[in-house]
């Protein structure tokens, strides 16, 4: 049964889960125990605001004022302002999230500091922002307005024994208002410097949940009381929003951590579970990290570079990013149409479980009360880049990945939405929740910086950014598991030279994929052969892989025959933590031929069980490109030949080639490549031609005449 809070619009549904068994398997959970045991969706929700504390400001002052090579850092010290409203909430001792709202600081110190920020340094204030920007905090004066920084990347904590929040290592960074009053552009989003905050905290108002209804208590209100207001029959998270890429933490061992924001909607007439831990009946929030690149238009690949461990989601809020309509429904369930944020400061914490716990088509995976919690890490110190996008520092690097573009991807996977499809099998919405968002990359190796280039792309997997590729999503027979998508592109890199490319992205297939081959013709060149693929997290105690060793990273073995190229990871009885694509990842797959494509179709082996499947794709023909010919003749105005006339044909490379016309002005080119369109024109002395012809050429041209004038 539904009931308001007392004094908000903020509902929630009372509710008591069946108990049913829960056990596991080495590689994965029966798909009938996706719910298990009676939940215990109780704990205290706080908003909190600060009752007193310090931050810690370095900056360097050489950076600041344009002084290269001169670092000249300041440690600034600022008091936090008394029982200011700098809000968090906190959820069982966990930091759900920031507030918009403003902590104005108190220099404890003199300084000396360029203009503008010393005339506003008695003013200074720490702001939260709203979710969906790129930052969750700013520096700006208090009273003026003016902004001076960004906060990069901050890490928060809560120590409920203290009741203290930490807000550390946060790259502080030049805001564009700033760069302008230095009358230094190029400053805008340089790092230069960091900030800590430490803030003993007070609770304002507090939401007491027993067994998963709200007992007593009050939150900020949401937005509407609609009844369903979302339209898709039956629960259906999607992502509404991608926002704040940012990295988390220091390199280490030639990787970094990144983590995005990211902003669910509830599309659906039904209000989405949302249990917390112990529960297993919540979404969780994995993130993958994409570069395009490559070929005169950087357009030529497209490959996953990183990919992080999921977020379990708690305490959903109720506001409206999608504009839906939100019934107001919150705290346990997702309402309808209502949407919940998440920074990516808090998918970058450290509590992310482990992708190898959960079957991707069901949502199950196990109870936090369990043998195996989902999010254990016992005995396990965490490292920059632990658990975030892993992401290598060369894939980032501006000055080695010229004209690249990157793209960040996050996705919700939820049991509801399955258990409901079971029960209403024309209502299944598990296809349709992941989103992406392009995002440029600054900052120099080992400490990056990202801004959004691009508006999210609601309900479809990063690939389909790609340009010019085939992009097609394919299912299991008989509806028993997810879907994946095989991408192709071919290019022609040169006369007689074609570069293809191929991209295996896995959605949320469970049985995950171990081969690819593709077939050739007889006696087709193929040469640089290649294979791509995500690194992989390292093991760690209760990861949920077989030994807690971790997923392998061993590239696949590549087998070349007369008639086909394969490529094969181990099987699942040779080792259970082959490198397979698994869900939420995409591998890559190429080569380069002096064949043309043709239509074919390649054959897709899975991982764990089922038959092999074939797909279309486009792949090298015949070995022989028969070349053609191009001939006709070139008179004057009268229709007299002219003889020595020079005919020019240039190919799509800019390659360039000529011949001259016999006595009587006929001409013949011979061995043309066909599959391209060439430039072709005509020139003689005393005669004046019409600008060249763009001619596309499949077979022999015959009479392409030219008329030159006196």
């Amino acid at each position: 049964m539904k009931k308001k809070l007392l004094g908000s619009r903020f509902r929630t549904i009372f509710t008591v889960l069946g108990i049913c068994a829960v056990f596991a398997a080495i590689f994965g959970f029966s798909e009938n125990s996706t719910v298990a045991g009676p939940d215990s969706e109780s704990g205290l929700l706080e908003k909190m605001i600060v009752a007193n504390g310090s931050v810690a400001l370095d900056v360097d002052l050489g950076l600041l004022s344009g002084a290269e090579g001169i670092s000249r850092t300041e440690s600034l010290a600022f008091e936090a302002e008394k029982d200011a409203f700098f809000a968090m909430l906190v959820f069982n001792n966990e930091i759900r999230g920031t507030i918009p709202s403003m902590l104005p600081i108190h220099p404890q110190q003199k300084a000396n500091l360029p203009a503008k920020l010393q005339e506003s340094y008695e003013r200074l204030a720490i702001e939260s922002l709203p979710a969906g920007g790129q930052y969750e905090l700013i520096l700006r004066d208090s009273k003026t307005g003016f902004h001076f920084f960004n906060v990069d990347g901050p890490e928060f904590a809560f120590d409920p024994e203290t009741r203290t929040i930490t807000i550390k290592a946060g790259r502080v960074l030049v805001s564009d208002d700033l760069a302008a009053e230095l009358e230094r552009p190029d400053t805008a989003g340089k790092s230069v410097g960091s900030i800590n905050i430490s803030t003993k905290m007070r609770t304002i108002e507090t939401a007491r949940l027993v067994n998963g209804g709200v007992e007593s208590g009050k939150l900020p209100a949401g937005y509407g009381m609609e009844d369903n207001a979302g339209t898709v029959p039956g629960p259906d998270v999607i992502v509404g929003d991608v926002y704040g890429l940012a990295q988390f933490g220091s390199a280490s061992n030639g990787f970094v951590g990144l983590a995005v924001g990211t902003n669910s909607c509830n599309a659906g007439t039904v209000d989405l579970n949302w249990f917390a831990l112990p529960s297993n009946d919540h979404p969780v929030i994995p993130q993958n990290m994409y570069r395009m690149s490559g070929g005169s238009n950087g357009e030529l690949r497209f490959e996953q570079i990183g990919q992080s461990s999921m977020k379990h989601a708690f305490t959903a809020l109720t506001q409206n990013l999608c504009g839906f309509g939100c019934n107001g429904v919150g705290g346990s369930r997702l309402g309808s149409g209502c949407s919940d944020p998440y920074s990516a400061s808090l998918n970058a914490g450290p509590s992310l479980g482990s992708r190898a716990w959960v079957n991707p088509f069901t949502g199950f995976y196990p109870r936090g009360d369990s043998a195996t919690p989902p999010n254990n890490h016992s005995g396990h110190t965490h490292l920059g880049p632990d658990h975030r996008i892993l992401t290598r520092i060369d894939d980032l690097r501006t000055d080695i990945n010229q004209g690249a573009r990157y793209y960040a991807e996050a996705q919700y996977v939820t049991p509801h939405e399955y258990q409901w499809c079971l029960a209403n099998p024309t209502q299944c919405n598990m296809f349709n929740n992941m989103s992406y968002r392009r995002y440029t990359v600054g900052g120099s190796a080992g400490s990056f910086t990202f801004s959004p280039a691009e508006s999210t792309v609601r309900e479809k997997p990063a690939v389909h950014a790609w340009p010019g590729a085939t992009v097609t999503e394919y299912r299991v027979a008989g509806g028993g598991d997810g879907a994946f998508f095989v991408a192709y592109k071919v290019t022609q890199t040169s006369p007689g030279t074609w570069q293809y490319e191929y991209a295996i992205f896995n959605h949320n297939l469970d049985r995950s994929i171990g081969a690819f081959s593709v077939p050739t013709g007889a006696g087709v060149s193929i040469t640089n052969v290649g294979f791509h693929a995500p690194p992989q997290h390292p093991g760690w105690t209760g990861d949920g892989t077989v030994g807690n060793a971790g997923f392998s990273s061993a590239p696949w073995a590549v087998n070349q025959t007369p008639d086909s190229v394969s490529w094969a990871t181990e099987t699942l009885a040779q080792n259970p933590n082959a490198n397979a694509i698994r869900w939420g990842t995409m591998y890559n797959f190429r080569f380069t031929s002096t064949s043309a494509p043709t239509t074919k179709n390649a054959t897709i082996g899975f991982f764990k069980t089922g038959e092999p499947m074939t797909v279309p794709i486009q792949a090298p023909g015949s070995s022989v490109v028969a070349n053609v010919s191009v001939s006709g003749r070139v008179t004057d105005a009268n229709g007299y030949g002219i003889p020595l006339a020079r005919i020019t044909i240039t190919d799509s490379q800019g390659a360039s080639r000529s011949v001259l016309t016999t006595s009587f002005g006929y001409y013949t080119i011979y061995n043309v490549v066909p599959g391209q369109t060439y430039t072709i024109g005509a020139s003689a002395k005393r005669y004046t031609f019409p600008a060249p012809q763009q001619v596309p050429i499949t077979t022999d041209v015959a009479n392409l005449n030219f008329v030159g004038s006196e």
